[in-house]
C-alpha cells in the first residue's frame, strides 16, 4: 500500500528483517512502525492500541535487536503478561522473530511444575515471560535475582488491572533494578494504569492509535436476540447451519463453560474448553486442537480474551454477554487480527438488554440485530446451563438440612435398636470370689 514503510527500513538487525519474511510478513503495522523506532532509541515507551494490532512484535523487535549486541548468559529482558495463554504465545511469537539468532526465552507462569522455571533463571535466559503472581513466588527464593535486567515490558496492562495484579505489578518492580528501558503497552488507558506509568515511565514517547475502545475494523458485529433457555439451541444451529465453520465461544462462567462444551458434543460438534479450574496441560492442548482443526469450537472464560492467537480465527460468540465494554473489546479482538476480516456475534436475551446498551454507548454505535432464518424462536426451552446462584444455594441447603434428617433419624433408630435388644437379652450370671477347689 502506497505510504507503507517496510521492515527494512525501521533499521533492525539484518537477521530480523529476515525473520519477519520469513514469517510471512512485509509491512509493519501502525502501531509496528511508530513504536519500534522510538523504542530502539532507547527511550521509555507508552503505546496504547487495539488488541490484535501487532503490538507483540512492536516491542519483541526492538528487544530482539539489542539482545543481539552482547554475549549472553543473563536474563536481561522481562516482559509481564496477565495471563498463562498470553505468555506462552509471548514466547511461541519470540521464537518465530529470533530464528536464527541464538537467543532464547522461557515462561513463568502458574499451573505447572516450577523445577524447569528455576533452571531458567539459574542458566539465564535472554528473555523471560512472567505472570506476576509465579514470578512473586520465584522471587522468595534465593535463586530468581534478576541483576542484568535492562529491559521491562509490560503488555496487556489494563487487563492486569482487571484481574487484580497491580499490587503484584508494584512488589514484582521492587524485586528488580531499574531497567535501562521500560516499555508500556494496553489497549485501554483507565486512570490507576495511567498513575501507574507515571510512576515507572521516564519521558516515555507517547503513541495513541486508539483514542476510545473499538474492535478492529475488519470485525463485522451482530447482535442475535434470543430467549435465554435456546441460546445454546441457537449456537448449535449457527455451528450446524449458519455458516460458522469455527468459532472461540465466551461463557460467563467455568460450569457453563463445561456445559456448554457437553451440549456441543451431543449435537455432533466437537469442542474443547478452556477456563481457570483446567489445568495448563489441558488448556495448552485444547488451545492446540483448536489451532490445528481438530475441534472446531473452544469455548472459555474471559481468561482467555488475551492471549489466544489463533490465525485466520473467523468467529467470536459472545454466548453471554460480558458485563463491561472493555471485556467485550477483548473478546472480539481475537478476530481480525493484523488486519484480516472476522465476526463477532453475540446472543442477547431481554434480561441482557443494559448490558448490551453499555457496550453500545462505547462504542459510539448501534449493533445490528438479525435473526436466524428458520430457527424455532418460539421452542420450548431445553436444559439450562447453569442453576441460578439463589437456587444453588438453596438447593444444598435442603440437601444438608435432609442429610442431617437422615442422620438424625438412622441414629434414633440405632438408639432405639439398641434399648430393645437391651430389654430381651437374658440377664448373665456373674460369678464373684474365689474358684472353688
Amino acid at each position: 500500500m502506497e505510504g507503507q514503510v517496510a521492515f527494512s527500513s525501521l533499521n533492525l538487525h539484518p537477521t530480523l528483517v529476515e525473520s519477519v519474511g520469513t514469517l510471512g510478513f512485509e509491512t509493519p503495522t501502525p502501531i509496528q512502525s511508530q513504536a519500534i523506532p522510538k523504542a530502539l532509541e532507547g527511550r521509555d515507551l507508552l503505546a496504547c492500541a487495539a488488541t490484535g494490532s501487532g503490538k507483540t512484535a512492536a516491542f519483541l523487535l526492538p528487544i530482539l535487536h539489542r539482545l543481539l549486541d552482547r554475549p549472553r548468559g543473563t536474563t536481561r529482558a522481562l516482559v509481564l503478561a496477565p495471563t498463562r495463554e498470553l505468555a506462552l504465545q509471548i514466547c511461541d511469537d519470540f521464537a518465530g522473530l529470533a530464528r536464527g539468532t541464538g537467543l532464547s526465552a522461557a515462561t513463568i507462569h502458574g499451573g505447572v511444575a516450577m523445577g524447569p522455571q528455576e533452571k531458567a533463571f539459574r542458566t539465564g535466559v535472554d528473555l523471560l515471560v512472567a505472570t506476576p503472581g509465579r514470578l512473586l513466588d520465584h522471587f522468595s527464593r534465593d535463586y530468581a535475582r534478576l541483576a542484568g535486567l535492562e529491559y521491562l515490558v509490560l503488555d496487556e496492562a489494563d487487563r492486569m488491572l482487571d484481574m487484580g495484579f497491580l499490587p503484584d505489578i508494584r512488589r514484582v518492580l521492587r524485586h528488580v533494578p531499574t531497567p535501562k528501558q521500560t516499555m508500556f503497552f494496553s489497549a485501554t488507558m483507565p486512570p490507576p494504569i495511567e498513575k501507574l506509568t507515571r510512576e515507572i515511565l521516564r519521558n516515555p514517547a507517547k503513541i495513541t492509535l486508539q483514542r476510545k475502545a473499538a474492535p478492529a475494523q475488519g470485525v463485522a458485529q451482530w447482535v442475535y436476540p434470543v430467549p435465554s433457555g435456546l441460546r445454546g439451541a441457537l449456537l448449535v444451529e449457527l455451528l450446524k447451519n449458519g455458516g460458522l465453520d469455527d468459532a472461540l465461544v465466551f461463557t460467563r462462567t467455568k460450569h457453563r463453560a463445561n456445559r456448554l462444551c457437553k451440549l456441543l458434543g451431543r449435537n455432533g460438534i466437537s469442542a474443547e474448553r478452556i477456563h481457570g479450574n483446567r489445568s495448563q496441560a489441558q488448556r495448552t492442548k485444547a488451545l492446540a486442537d483448536f489451532k490445528s482443526g481438530k475441534v472446531r469450537v473452544l469455548v472459555a472464560t474471559d481468561i482467555a480474551a488475551r492471549g489466544i492467537d489463533v490465525n485466520e480465527l473467523g468467529h467470536v460468540v459472545n454466548f453471554d454477554i460480558p458485563g463491561a465494554p472493555e471485556d467485550y473489546i477483548h473478546r472480539v479482538g481475537r478476530t481480525a487480527r493484523a488486519d484480516a476480516t472476522g465476526d463477532a456475534i453475540t446472543l442477547v436475551s431481554p434480561e441482557d438488554e443494559s448490558d448490551l446498551s453499555r457496550i453500545e454507548r462505547a462504542l459510539g454505535s448501534k449493533l445490528p440485530r438479525v435473526r436466524l432464518e428458520g430457527f424455532a424462536y418460539d421452542a420450548v426451552p431445553g436444559e439450562r446451563l447453569e442453576v441460578p446462584r439463589g437456587e444453588r444455594i438453596a438447593a444444598i441447603r435442603a440437601k444438608k438440612a435432609a442429610d442431617r434428617g437422615r442422620a438424625a433419624a438412622k441414629a434414633a433408630k440405632k438408639a432405639s435398636a439398641e434399648e430393645s435388644s437391651g430389654s430381651k437379652r437374658p440377664r448373665r450370671r456373674r460369678f464373684g470370689g474365689r474358684r472353688r477347689s
